[in-house]
């Protein structure tokens, strides 16, 4: 019999050998994962992408087609600290419509989250340069309003948790680290600043049995050894050529779970049919194991980026061909 949804990433995030390669492609109408069930907060920025989001945050858009940018950053001065108003993780009306969601969801995994965590809300409170600035000339200030994020966090996961009852299976969040040569800041600042912040939020998902998916764009190569170490389950990277393919698959294979796909900066947009087949065989053979250990996932902006539909079938189709724990099963 067949393995369910959930069956099939359950075992591949941990390497308990599905029975054919688990994929979350919304746009192909091929999904093994139900999400995003996360608590609604009131919020400006709706369909369109612009205006202020549940936390002030000011978002726009330019003419090209993308998810936008904060360009108003409610915290750009510290003076307004202490009378910010953090939105009310506590507050039910939050979480109304949470058990309706789950009440259908049937024997497929389910994801909840929290976008912009840590890193990303904090230079979207403050600003960008201001954020990493801050890290250096106003360590306390910038300690202060991580440990808000990281408790703000801690309470809509535990809120989450009491009402799914173990309806939810994982949490998924985005941070993005990297340029496209190296991370933000460096490791030990990072090890020493956020490291103990976000084992504090991974270890409250794991209290309530769920799994840690993690989005990160750049080159992040050296701080996922420490999120493996605080018990990050799954990194979602969508440029697998800007890390490399082979070199993150000879330190990270088998030790956490990918979900990925072609890359979407260099090969996607801009490579041949040939190429996306290619890179499909290299990313199942250097980040998957015999065991699990990969998901196809969407990228959601892809027209935006350049990759029509027929790019992604060409993908996925290739994915399928390759896919190892199908031939086995």
């Amino acid at each position: 019999m067949p393995m369910s949804s959930y069956e099939v990433v359950y075992r591949a995030v941990h390497f308990a050998t599905p029975d054919r390669l688990p994929v979350s492609m919304g746009s192909l109408g091929v999904d093994d994962l139900m999400g995003w069930v996360a608590p609604a907060f009131p919020s400006e920025r709706g369909r369109t992408g612009l205006g202020a989001d549940e936390w002030g945050c000011v978002w726009s858009k330019t003419e090209m087609a993308n998810m936008g940018q904060v360009t108003g950053h409610p915290l750009a001065d510290w003076a307004r600290f202490d009378d910010y108003p953090f939105p009310d993780a506590d507050d039910p009306a939050a979480y109304a419509h949470v058990e309706d969601v789950l009440a259908g969801v049937g024997d497929t995994y389910v994801i909840t989250g929290h976008f912009m965590l840590l890193f990303e809300r904090m230079h979207a409170l403050r600003g960008f340069q201001n954020t990493l600035e801050d890290l250096y000339l106003e360590p306390k200030l910038s300690a202060a309003l991580a440990d808000r994020l990281v408790d703000n966090a801690v309470r809509r996961i535990q809120r989450m948790g009491e009402i799914a009852h173990g309806r939810v299976h994982g949490f998924s969040f985005s941070d993005d680290w990297g340029t496209q040569q190296a991370c933000f800041i460096s490791r030990e600042r990072w090890q020493e600043f956020f490291k103990p912040r976000y084992r504090a939020i991974f270890d409250a998902c794991h209290a309530q049995g769920w799994d840690v998916w993690m989005h990160s764009c750049g080159y992040v190569n050296e701080i996922i050894e420490d999120l493996i170490e605080i018990g990050c389950n799954v990194m979602n990277l969508q440029q697998p050529r800007a890390l490399g393919i082979e070199a993150i698959g000879r330190r990270y294979a088998g030790r956490i779970a990918f979900s990925s796909l072609c890359d979407i900066q260099s090969t996607l947009p801009f490579k041949s049919d040939a190429d996306i087949r290619e890179e499909a065989r290299l990313l199942l053979a250097h980040w998957a194991t015999d065991q699990g250990g990969f998901i196809l996932s969407d990228y959601g902006d892809g027209e935006a980026i350049g990759v029509p539909l027929e790019k992604k079938r060409v993908m996925f189709d290739a994915f399928m061909a390759y896919d190892r724990w199908k031939k086995a099963s």
